[in-house]
């Protein structure tokens, strides 16, 4: 597991790391928008009969204040946009600026949409991690992988986590009378030193602002990443109880380090049986305490832990839905595997499993769902014990492009599976009657279609010589999905 620019967000990371936009090929409304001196917020959408559309924007027109303030992202619109009755700047389709009153009834939406989140530039990481995974990438990846993000905006509305290292007194005043919360900040490690050493020489300044931002009442969800011999142990045991000392710090996420072969400091995580249980046990106490206290477990260990500590036994010894309530840390990998484990029991106690295993058989159709490595030990057990066993059969595709650790499915790239399906496509042909579906979980996807490796699903097909198909991650989706696919076989 490793961490990396989130999917929904990688468009915003992709504009701050472009090149100057060639001037020539600029709208009026787009020049005069880069050279505004502030941010402004491109409209993609008005919503028909809408106070927008009543004074009459259009699709590539800008806002660029509310009431006179600045509108530096869409926090500030939903913050400064509160009253019905609002002043906006604006940039029209001719380039030209000016100001319009807009009204509207008592919870009637005002009509915009906008490209993207920020509207101003996306605030940059300034540490050192010596686990960062964007560092580790190869060569020629596209821009928004390798941008190092670590702007509190986008912990608030998108997940992601940050340091709070660049943080400036406005940006924390702004958090405290915004109420921007819960944060999700990187942790790691409580101990001055150990922390400097993990994260930089801003690593101070980080959690002083975390502790200024917890005391003005802002809640935050913490992270740590954890390194062999680094901060695990009594490292961590320490870095625990100091985060179980601030109420405020509403729960703690802990992920194994990720590392790739495209660097060479890095070689060890917790990946035998020996070293994850050690991880578990250290934070048991912490789960005992917390759900006598607090009512849950508070702290929780990444899959990862769970998988490579009892392989195929992980559905019997991973914690309960119950443990995860909301499932608020299911994008940092906690809890995944236990929703699919319930998924995948409740479509075998309802019929749909057998539903979906019948209408391969009636097609005589064998669906080969592709995974990463992590999920195979106990994944290959559980349909083995369904009624799709045989019907559904997981194809194990190795992550040779990041290599290392990397093993999870939603970092694979189509680089390694085009040719797994080649390989399998050619065995099938070879040496069975059956045809065989091939099916890719839409998590290798990004919202453009495209994988990490920027390949499409046609590249995909072409490059595996066999037709391949998108379907959900979770069971109660995709056999649904893979139901109709077999239907729609001639």
């Amino acid at each position: 597991m490793a961490t990396y620019p989130g999917k929904d967000i990688e468009r915003e990371a992709s504009c701050a790391s472009c090149a100057a936009c060639d001037q020539a090929s600029l709208t009026a409304a787009e020049a005069a928008a880069a050279a505004w001196e502030g941010p402004a917020a491109r409209i993609v959408a008005v919503e028909p009969e809408s106070p927008a559309d009543d004074v009459g924007f259009t699709p590539g027109c800008y806002l660029t204040t509310v009431d006179g303030e600045p509108l530096r992202d869409i926090i500030d619109w939903r913050w400064l946009a509160a009253d019905d009755v609002i002043t906006v700047g604006y940039i029209d389709l001719d380039g030209e600026a000016g100001e319009v009153e807009l009204e509207r009834e008592p919870g009637e939406r005002w009509g915009f949409e906008f490209d993207g989140v920020l509207f101003d530039s996306v605030k940059l990481c300034r540490n050192a991690c010596v686990f960062c995974f964007m560092r580790q990438l190869p060569d020629g990846v596209r821009p928004s992988l390798v941008l190092r993000d670590d702007d509190f905006r986008l912990s608030f509305l998108s997940g992601t986590f940050v340091t709070l290292t660049n943080l400036k007194p406005e940006d924390e005043a702004r958090i405290i009378e915004q109420h921007i919360s819960p944060l999700r900040v990187s942790l790691h490690a409580s101990e001055p030193e150990l922390r400097r050493r993990m994260i930089g020489k801003h690593a101070a300044h980080g959690l002083a602002a975390l502790d200024r931002l917890l005391a003005a009442g802002i809640e935050a969800h913490a992270q740590i990443v954890l390194m062999p011999g680094v901060n695990d142990g009594e490292a961590l045991r320490e870095t625990l109880e100091w985060a179980w000392e601030r109420p405020g710090i509403n729960g703690v996420g802990i992920v194994p380090l990720g590392f790739t072969k495209h660097q060479t400091a890095l070689h060890e995580s917790f990946t035998t049986p020996k070293a994850a249980r050690g991880v578990i046990d250290v934070i048991a106490p912490f789960q005992q305490r917390a759900r006598a206290e607090r009512g849950g477990p508070w702290v929780f260990a990444a899959d990862e832990f769970y998988v490579n500590a009892f392989g195929a036994d992980t559905p019997a010894r991973i914690p309960p839905a119950s443990d995860y309530g909301d499932y608020d840390m299911f994008e940092d990998g906690i809890g995944i595997v236990r929703s699919y484990v319930d998924e995948f029991e409740e479509v075998c106690e309802n019929g749909l499993a057998a539903r979906a295993a019948e209408a391969l058989a009636a097609r005589n159709l064998t669906a080969r769902y592709i995974i990463g490595e992590a999920m195979q030990p106990f994944l290959d057990a559980m349909i083995a014990n369904s009624p799709l066993a045989g019907r559904l059969v997981p194809l194990t595709v190795r992550n040779d492009y990041f290599g290392g650790n990397v093993n999870v499915t939603g970092l694979l790239t189509a680089s390694d599976i085009a040719p797994a399906i080649r390989k399998e496509s050619g065995r099938n042909q070879a040496s069975s009657e059956e045809d065989t579906l091939f099916l890719l979980p839409s998590v290798i996807f990004n919202d453009n279609g495209v994988t990490l490796d920027d390949m499409t699903v046609q590249d995909i097909e072409n490059a595996a010589g066999a037709p391949v198909s998108v379907v959900s991650c979770n069971p109660l989706d995709y056999l649904p999905e893979i139901i109709k696919l077999a239907q729609d076989e001639s």
